[in-house]
């Protein structure tokens, strides 16, 4: 029975880093930094890496300086890729605040179980972030900070 476990968690464990997207082969450090000065290769930046992005500079920063962080270097990086007319700024904004939402609500203390915590973050992600778009949109001197 024990010899059974512990092919099962080899099984899982195996599974789990197949999964693994090149972001995570990062630290934080490096994965800021890179993003930082636009060196970050394309296929790095996944929409899973962008969550990252916003948890690293929301535990770093607080909410309101990783939101004007993001937004500068998204600009940048978009701009340096040649792909200026992927820069949402009001999507941005609420992709940002929507991960500072659900980090007040996590009991993890690293992205990798956060996300783990909350795998709607990464599979249902535009419908999360609608609600703050919207609201923002229609509410503009109301924007929601949380």
């Amino acid at each position: 029975m024990i010899e059974r476990s512990v092919w099962a968690v080899l099984f899982q464990l195996n599974k789990t880093k197949q999964k693994m997207e090149p972001h995570n082969r990062l630290t934080n450090v490096q994965f800021e930094l890179q993003f930082q000065h636009g060196i970050l290769h394309q296929s790095v930046f996944t929409h899973e890496a962008h969550l990252r992005l916003a948890y690293i500079h929301i535990a770093k920063y607080g909410l309101l300086k990783a939101i004007e962080n993001i937004l500068e270097q998204i600009s940048k990086y978009v701009t340096a890729i040649g792909q200026p007319e992927k820069y949402d700024r009001e999507a941005t904004i609420a992709a940002v605040k929507t991960v500072h939402l659900f980090m007040g609500k996590s009991m993890s203390d690293n992205f990798y179980d956060f996300i783990r915590e909350f795998p709607e973050l990464k599979h249902s992600f535009k419908e999360l972030t609608g609600f703050y778009h919207a609201i923002n949109t229609i509410f503009p001197s109301h924007s929601l900070v949380f």
